[in-house]
């Protein structure tokens, strides 16, 4: 076999290598904003989805841009929920850094525990509104429960987001990798790691709904499914 065969696997690895490079400075432009990183989010989580099941375009771009507007309204509702956590996290941690004694203590260790819900739940956040049309308040909430319900995973995910600093503290060699790749990258790799869990909650079976209280139905007009928490 031709190894630069257009159809041969190193030519197919190289074109999901370069589609992953795309999003990820797609996501950078679609960003600069600050307000539009919601939709922006859910566009890249739609793009890795769709790299990983091979339901890619071949236009990424044009993938990207459909999902950032089909997704615009509630993805920017979401960030916007999300900026008022972090602002009160934010405004927490300050109020703790003026304490002294056994209150500090407790309260730091309050805030670590808030801090790792916060991060367990938003890591399911957009990728749940890339692939399901839903309410904001059910797709909080599911992701708050995939969170806990799949704690190995979650916290898997939690280190593909957390690679790239870690090499880059290891290695300063490596930040032409992450700045090509810092975003999408890990973003791909979560991906492998949940779709093994959408796939379980989107047959619509009684069992797979039952288990985490969600009904699941298919969207005939979008070809997409729902939850309805």
């Amino acid at each position: 076999m031709n190894l630069f065969d257009m159809n041969g696997p190193l030519m197919y690895n190289l074109g999901k290598l370069a589609n992953i490079f795309l999003c990820n400075v797609l996501f950078c432009l679609f960003s600069l904003p600050l307000f539009t990183i919601g939709a922006s989010l859910s566009a890249l989580y739609a793009c890795m989805q769709a790299i990983w099941k091979d339901d890619e375009d071949d236009i990424i771009a044009k993938q990207f841009w459909n999902a950032f507007k089909r997704n615009f309204g509630q993805g920017t509702a979401l960030w916007f929920i999300c900026l008022l956590a972090f602002a009160f996290l934010g405004i927490y941690y300050f109020i703790i850094a003026s304490m002294t004694g056994l209150a500090e203590k407790m309260y730091r260790v309050s805030f670590f525990m808030m801090c790792l819900i916060f991060l367990f739940g938003f890591q399911y956040l957009f990728p749940l509104q890339a692939r399901y049309e839903n309410h904001v308040k059910n797709t909080l909430k599911n992701a708050a429960i995939l969170a806990f319900v799949n704690l190995p995973r979650t916290i898997l995910m939690m280190i593909c987001y957390a690679l790239p600093l870690v090499i880059v503290y290891f290695s300063t060699y490596a930040l032409l990798f992450v700045f090509l790749f810092g975003i999408s990258a890990p973003a791909y790799g979560a991906a492998f790691i949940y779709s093994g869990i959408f796939k379980k909650l989107e047959p619509e079976t009684e069992e797979a709904a039952s288990d985490l209280d969600f009904s699941l139905k298919l969207d005939e007009d979008e070809g997409n499914k729902e939850i309805n928490g």
